[in-house]
């Protein structure tokens, strides 16, 4: 199936929203480990979203310019080639973005699509992310109401992060304290902000406790439960029914969490999982075991000649998407998105 049309991707956010159940944001930084994540969503029979970085859209540029917006749209259009090979329907989407990045990374972005949809196609994009955790909840939720307006023209979904996610990542970093909790009437000034779909669709990432980075279950203090709490504040706020969800929320910094949190965190509207570090260990834990097994032949030690079929990159290259897609498989199988595509 081609990459999602805005249409297929509302209808997947609305999907998982009502089975209680999330689609992995799988982020990637090559050719290679966009297949890697296409392959896991097509064996797990699960749509999914990709997702590319600042960084990591610096890292596809090439780094004689590092231009990102050049890498993120070459991988989106090498993307909409690829994945009609996969049975299953995949979002495009760009990860965390500050405000020093926004002109060079995001607004320019919502400019391709804004010309490619003015000429009757769809977004090259089906979503961005808009990371102003760094700035005042006003500030953070004005640009967010520029941006928003913007997407929503272009077809595209929103992402904010209006509180901050611990630890670090592509250079936004934030300290593990109590501020890693979003409160309700945070979540009440976004709905006052940004409306309730009114002004266009958008995905909160709000903070529980979350973390950027790798840490075993029990040493991040989650507290998935308060996703409920916002939503119970903000319904009621607004006169709707008890036990409604306004919001759909993202769950960042995702590694090392048990399965209560992450079922935890599903049950009470989560229906998009960020995952990239245990992704991209899944991906170099074979590489290495293939050097290390492999010394002598993919080095030309004390002047012999190694041995072409261990070096050549398409030898390690599979094992690495392999292992991987294996990741992303299971990545399905913990967010009950396994088996849930759109036929």
């Amino acid at each position: 199936m081609p990459i999602a049309t805005p249409e297929v991707y509302n209808e997947m956010l609305d999907r998982a929203k009502a089975g209680k159940f999330a689609y992995p944001a799988i982020n990637v930084t090559s050719s290679q480990t966009l297949h890697a994540a296409l392959r896991g969503f097509a064996e797990a029979e699960s749509d999914g979203i990709v997702q590319i970085s600042t960084g990591g859209a610096e890292f596809l540029g090439g780094q004689h310019s590092k231009d990102m917006v050049t890498g993120a749209v070459a991988l989106a259009e090498f993307a909409h080639i690829v994945a009609e090979k996969y049975d299953v329907n995949v979002a495009l989407h760009t990860d965390h973005c500050p405000k020093d990045k926004l002109d060079g990374y995001v607004r320019p972005l919502l400019g391709v699509s804004e010309e490619r949809v003015k000429a009757g196609r769809n977004p090259l994009f089906q979503s961005h992310m808009w990371d102003g955790s760094a700035e005042t909840l006003a500030d953070n939720l004005s640009i967010a109401q520029e941006l928003l307006e913007r997407a929503r023209a272009a077809k595209i979904i929103l992402e904010v992060e209006i509180t901050p996610t611990g630890g670090e990542e592509d250079g936004v970093s934030h300290e593990i304290n109590d501020s890693l909790y979003t409160t309700v009437d945070d979540a009440v000034r976004t709905a006052e902000a940004l409306g309730l779909g009114d002004k266009g669709r958008y995905l909160l990432a709000a903070s529980f406790g979350n973390v950027h980075g790798v840490y075993k279950p029990g040493n991040v203090v989650l507290r998935p439960e308060l996703l409920k709490e916002l939503n119970e504040g903000v319904a009621a706020k607004y006169g709707k029914p008890a036990g409604s969800q306004p919001f759909d929320f993202v769950f960042h910094g995702g590694s090392g969490s048990s399965p209560e949190e992450i079922l935890t965190a599903l049950e009470n509207g989560v229906v998009k999982m960020n995952i990239d570090t245990d992704t991209q260990y899944a991906f170099t834990r074979p590489v290495a075991d293939h050097m290390f097994r492999n010394y002598d032949g993919v080095l030309k030690v004390d002047g012999e000649v190694g041995d072409k079929k261990t070096y050549d990159p398409r030898t390690w290259g599979k094992l690495a998407e392999a292992s991987m897609s294996a990741r992303v498989l299971e990545a399905c199988r913990n967010l009950r998105s396994t088996g849930t595509r759109i036929k």
